[in-house]
């Protein structure tokens, strides 16, 4: 009777979600995590020290995904709460040590980077360093391969993958060593070379080159039973891994067929009624099997985000959705006080050690405890929840692609490291100015986002179908503007003409090109005038309040919006007023030929205003966001 009414509670809530509410899994399992954990991360009794544990890491890289998908502030504070607990002022690590060579120490560094990327504080960037280090001067196997620890000499385990590969691929993206993704390849390739079984394309939980282990096979090294979350953990490094990639690197496709044949493996063995998977994933045959919800949890993750990302064929789609309606039924229970409980976790599955020795058998596996609200499963659950709740929003962009200006606004700045890097309104950049946030809400309407950081040819945007040009350059900001001329403008208008659309976006006077930009937004009856309107001073945001029509074309909705010293406009036919405010026109879109074109003289949705850190919560910039994308989308004709 008991599990009845958590069903009924659950499938209310799942009623909920489908009706458009705000309460999603994602952030249910979210708030268990917060009250789990509220100060600290300690996994042992209360009192214990808290450590430098990749449980946090899984936990909060699960958080970064919710604060993005929701704009709520509270989830990013709680992340770097976390982190500061170890991270020093001096960039050191608290409860760290480089020497214990543990692959699992280095999967925290994916926190650090965002953070840094974030904050621009040195202090995450120099712990994220210390890790790097660690790759460095990790023992590897004789053909490359990062040992799983120093105490598991020789050894490469599925779980060190995901611990390891993901932050170095980011890692050296951030910081230029593009000879990385070579050795991360590498990894993969070996990991699955040594492990995989030919016969059911499943990959063994570990692998000793040296054959000393009692556990591994006198001659593959191959230990005996695949184990579910160690095959969970190898398919979630293989997506996040992925998009860090150089475009064109070899890496690419091989990365990719190892997780097309990992897919077709796992999905093979995914339970046909519940859409689960058992602990030891061939053995469902066997009494003592159970299904396990991390296990679960991380491969219906792998599924949805392969798919998303074009990786793996649509057709793996309908396993995640089976798999996760599984989870929900199965391991999701309603929990005193709000939140939601993650049951059927196994707490710990390893090989070899000192003391109990774990011998990889099936009887050892099920030895190991199953626990409630395990913080690996708790983070594999939020990761997933995140990406199967994006599902209902990927038809509005679905094969439609978003090209972002990286000419004409084109800016740099110094790293970390003294490299210049571009910066301001760049759709990867997570500081104040940059789109991040912009550049994952398209991305969670389906939408393939680009950048151009050439002159606008026909060829250039003959495949683009939204087109961004923000805030151009002045001499100013960049030594060589690159300014709008004839060729170029009429380039972009017979584009639109043919269906294209573009987005104008200015600034206030002094902060923008206004001459050659307006050349273009001339063609389209919207005139930017340079001026200051909405002055706001000493973060008095009510200054810079615009409250929108309830039935305004293009937001929809009466949202209260946000923006700051704005270029107002001049509005002449083909071209209409879509937001006014104290007589000032702000907004304007015109229809030309089959295409639109929407201004405004504001960058209004770069990060500082919709990613919840700044701006105050009675403002609707990251919702109004989300529905101007979703207007944007559909002029498309997609």
């Amino acid at each position: 009777m008991i599990k009845k009414l958590m069903i009924i509670a659950l499938l209310g809530l799942s009623a909920q979600i489908g009706q458009g509410q705000t309460t999603k899994y994602s952030e249910l399992m979210s708030e268990t995590a917060v009250k789990l954990w509220p100060d600290s991360f300690s996994l042992g009794k209360p009192g214990t020290p808290a450590k430098w544990s990749y449980d946090l890491g899984v936990i909060l890289k699960g958080m970064e995904a919710v604060w993005k998908a929701s704009g709520d502030v509270r989830w990013f504070n709680y992340i770097q709460k976390q982190m500061d607990h170890y991270v020093q002022p001096d960039g050191t690590i608290n409860m760290y040590r480089l020497n214990d060579y543990n692959i699992d120490f280095v999967n925290n560094g994916k926190i650090l980077l965002f953070l840094y990327q974030v904050t621009g504080k040195t202090k995450y960037f120099k712990a994220a360093s210390i890790l790097r280090d660690q790759l460095k001067t990790h023992p590897r196997t004789s053909e490359g391969g990062f040992w799983h620890k120093k105490v598991y000499p020789h050894q490469m385990w599925l779980d060190g993958l995901y611990m390891g590969q993901p932050f170095y691929a980011e890692y050296a993206k951030l910081f230029n060593e593009p000879e990385a993704f070579d050795d991360i390849t590498n990894q993969f390739v070996l990991m699955e070379k040594h492990s995989r079984d030919e016969e059911t394309g499943l990959l063994y939980h570990g692998w000793d080159e040296s054959r000393e282990q009692a556990w591994a096979n006198d001659t593959t090294g191959q230990s005996p039973n695949f184990w579910g979350r160690s095959l969970g953990w190898y398919g979630m490094a293989l997506v996040d891994a992925l998009p860090y990639f150089p475009e064109g690197h070899p890496g690419v496709d091989s990365l990719t067929g190892i997780l097309q044949r990992l897919a077709k493996a796992v999905v093979d063995f995914q339970d046909k009624k519940s859409g689960l998977w058992y602990d030891v994933v061939d053995m469902g045959y066997r009494p003592e099997n159970y299904f396990e919800a991390s296990a679960s949890s991380m491969l219906v993750y792998t599924l949805a985000k392969g798919v998303r990302l074009g990786y793996l064929p649509d057709t793996y789609l309908r396993a995640a959705k089976k798999g996760y309606r599984g989870i929900l039924k199965e391991f999701i229970t309603p929990r005193d006080g709000g939140g939601v409980n993650l049951e059927g976790t196994v707490k710990v599955s390893g090989l070899g050690g000192s003391g109990n020795y774990r011998d990889g058998t099936f009887d050892y596996y099920m030895s190991e405890p199953v626990i409630q609200n395990d913080p690996k499963g708790i983070g594999a659950f939020i990761k997933c929840a995140t990406e199967m709740e994006m599902l209902p929003t990927l038809k509005y962009g679905e094969g439609t692609v978003v090209t972002l200006d990286n000419y004409y606004n084109n800016e740099h700045r110094a790293d970390a490291t003294g490299r210049e890097v571009r910066y301001h309104y760049v759709w990867q950049e997570q500081s104040n100015g940059g789109y991040s946030f912009l550049n994952h809400i398209f991305q969670m309407h389906g939408a393939k986002t680009t950048s151009l950081a050439a002159k606008p040819t026909a060829e250039a945007l003959r495949n683009t179908d939204i087109y961004i040009i923000v805030d151009p350059d002045t001499q100013k900001e960049t030594p060589s503007p690159h300014w709008l001329e004839t060729a170029e403008i009429d380039v972009i208008a017979n584009w639109v003409k043919k269906g294209g659309v573009l987005v104008l976006l200015g600034n206030d006077k002094g902060n923008a090109e206004f001459k050659h930009f307006n050349m273009l937004a001339g063609r389209f009856g919207i005139h930017f005038n340079e001026d200051h309107a909405l002055l706001v001073k000493q973060n008095d945001f009510r200054q810079g309040a615009v409250t929108l029509e309830k039935r305004n074309k293009v937001f929809r909705k009466p949202f209260r919006l946000f923006l700051k010293e704005v270029s107002t406009l001049t509005v002449m036919p083909p071209a209409k007023v879509q937001v006014q405010h104290e007589n000032m026109d702000l907004v304007a879109t015109a229809t030309y030929g089959k295409g639109t074109v929407f201004a405004l003289g504001d960058p209004w949705i770069y990060n500082e205003y919709i990613d919840g850190r700044k701006l105050t919560p009675d403002f609707d910039n990251y919702p109004a966001a989300q529905a101007w994308v979703r207007w944007l989308l559909g002029k498309t004709g997609k």
